[in-house]
């Protein structure tokens, strides 16, 4: 039973560093190497992700520079920053690359917000689905006689402790993504 609640705080904690990966990616006003941890460039005939081609470097706190590893392909490296979906416009002068990052706007600042709440609502289902299979195995294994009506009834408590812990958890990171995305 111990090894099974460790399995499940395992795959609920999963959500949670999910999302903290995906909030990492969401642009705020203010630069983060973490933008473009999604960026692939087309290089040497294969997609290969941005940081393991440059240095991403957040020097001052509206820029961020990319400084590839191989100078031949800066051309590559800005062409995927510029199709990619973060909206910010590279600039390049032979050796480095650098992103202005802007202000965002008052408008563009509650999209990023419901974006944000998206994201969090989509790990605390998964949080829930975990929940759920859990508890769908443990009635299971009572109807077949595996484990007793006690067992289970703790069993069912303990899930619930977790899930509302991860929950908390989820709610947490999104007040400070929120709180990060409003500031001026």
């Amino acid at each position: 039973m111990q090894e099974r609640m460790k399995e499940t705080k395992r795959r609920m904690e999963g959500a949670a560093k999910a999302l903290a990966t995906e909030f990492a990616s969401l642009r705020t006003g203010r630069a983060s190497t973490g933008l473009l941890d999604r960026v692939v460039v087309e290089a040497y005939g294969t997609k290969t992700p941005l940081n393991q081609l440059a240095g991403v470097n957040a020097p001052e706190p509206r820029l961020i520079t990319v400084q590839p590893y191989d100078p031949n392909l800066l051309g590559a490296i800005e062409k995927a920053l510029m199709e990619s979906d973060l909206g910010l416009t590279p600039s390049n002068d032979g050796k480095i690359i650098r992103l202005p990052v802007p202000q965002l706007t008052e408008e563009r600042r509650k999209e990023m917000v419901r974006l944000a709440h998206k994201m969090a609502e989509e790990a605390r289902i998964a949080v829930r689905n975990v929940r759920r299979d859990v508890l769908n195995e443990l009635k299971r294994e009572e109807k077949d006689g595996e484990i007793s009506r006690d067992d289970l009834a703790r069993a069912q408590d303990e899930i619930q402790k977790l899930t509302d812990a991860e929950v908390k958890a989820i709610d947490e990171l999104l007040a400070r993504k929120e709180a990060e995305i409003l500031e001026v």
